[in-house]
């Protein structure tokens, strides 16, 4: 029986030969994912009202990014609670080395084939390797953490297909922001989405962790790229086990439920208007709005291809009279990488403000968030009202390189106009 990416990963989670979509089986959870957020703090009570411990604490990793660095009395007792917890549970734990969808991945903890659940809502970045990843709330996180299962149901498949090749100037975050446009914010209708198509294979793995990522934005359980040669060099550079992973395909005549087509050669910048990424549509029908601060962080936008993708159009430039630049890389890796190779430099030359290696104002933590009537242009995957900062701010979601050309100009800015051979 043919059956989709989905498919063959739930399957083997739940021990069957096959699963067709609507059944809801059990299944085993080679890994779960938790943070200082809505890891220890929300979990462990609810392990003490049951009476149980951890089924295994080697399939728990625990990575703080949220209250990071610490620096109000809340923060540091949240921070102090998940270190005691870490400690107390002897799980691997990684203590603000970056936002945890992209120190998940780059610490060589996710591969192809695996079932991951996530204590974040943009737990399906796991799915850019070939892994069925997914977000689930505390309630059910302590029940896997007792248990080792959790039930699903058997998702239906949306294939969106990416045609052709992107133009100079355009990034994934340009792709998924248009699928957003196009579909809105229930176009995966809580089902899997699987990325396809010559200009998906031909993006690096940090952009296909963009795309995977905003497949929470899109309504989908999962959003799912099938592993290749790229998936498998990562993951064994991060020090992961790419196994079998030409097995972890889709297979042809497999149903789907609905296939949408895109053509990267003309697609353009994209920019994603107040107060939904569902508002994006190209960059020039927006360029010319006045712009008070750059946010150029999060993991869509900050991992180190990004932060070289602002840098190129940044490099010897300052920005507009009254915009404020901040950057906060989503790893320490990434930016130490940054740092090592002078991307770093770029902005710091520009004058920007280098903040923590966190999820800061993106999640609408830190001392750094959004004023009242702040206008921000922001490489984060959402500008819902008020979620990085005052109910009266505004943000608009971009690509970095559109980020960068707009910091320039101090508006929204088409940033092709900045790039030679665009």
């Amino acid at each position: 029986m043919a059956m989709t990416l989905a498919e063959k990963l739930i399957a083997r989670a739940a021990g069957r030969e096959t699963v067709r979509p609507g059944e809801v089986v059990t299944a085993s959870v080679d890994l779960a994912m938790i943070h200082d957020s809505g890891g220890p703090r929300r979990v462990e009570p609810i392990l003490q009202r049951l009476g149980v411990g951890l089924w295994d604490r080697d399939r728990v990793v625990l990575i703080s990014d949220h209250y990071i660095p610490g620096d109000d009395p809340d923060g540091a007792a949240i921070l102090k609670l998940t270190r005691d917890w870490a400690q107390q549970y002897g799980v691997t734990f990684h203590d603000g080395q970056g936002i945890c969808h992209v120190v998940l991945p780059e610490r060589g903890h996710v591969a192809p084939g695996m079932f991951i659940t996530g204590g974040d809502s943009h737990s399906p970045t796991g799915g850019a390797f070939g892994a069925y990843m997914f977000g689930i709330g505390a309630t059910e996180m302590a029940g896997v953490l007792a248990t080792g299962e959790i039930w699903v149901r058997v998702p239906e498949t949306i294939r969106l297909d990416w045609q052709g090749a992107l133009p100079r100037g355009v990034l994934a975050k340009d792709m998924i922001l248009a699928m957003c446009g196009r579909l809105g914010m229930d176009g995966g209708r809580y089902q899997a989405v699987e990325y396809t198509g010559p200009a998906i294979r031909a993006l690096n793995m940090q952009e296909r962790m963009t795309l995977s990522n905003m497949a929470a934005e899109l309504g989908a359980q999962a959003g799912l790229i099938a592993p290749d040669e790229t998936t498998a060099a990562y993951v064994a550079a991060a020090g992961g086990d790419p196994g079998d992973w030409r097995h972890w395909q889709g297979d042809a005549g497999a149903e789907i439920a609905e296939r949408h087509d895109f053509d990267a050669a003309t697609l353009a910048p994209q920019v994603a208007a107040p107060h939904s990424p569902a508002n994006a549509t190209a960059v020039d029908e927006q360029a010319g709005q006045a712009l008070d601060v750059i946010y150029i962080g999060a993991c869509t936008g900050a991992k180190y291809t990004d932060l070289m993708a602002a840098a190129e159009i940044l490099r010897g430039r300052r920005p507009a009279k009254g915009v404020e630049i901040l950057v906060a890389p989503s790893s320490v890796r990434d930016q130490a990488r940054a740092a090592a190779d002078g991307t770093l430099a770029v902005f710091e030359e520009a004058g920007a403000k280098i903040l923590p290696t966190a999820c800061g104002i993106c999640a609408g933590y830190g001392a750094s968030r959004l004023g009242a009537d702040i206008r921000c242009l922001s490489t984060t995957a959402r500008n819902f009202k008020g979620r990085m900062g005052d109910a009266s701010s505004r943000v608009w979601l971009c690509s970095p390189y559109t980020a960068a050309a707009s910091a320039i100009e101090g508006r929204i800015a088409d940033p092709r106009n900045h790039l030679e051979g665009a």
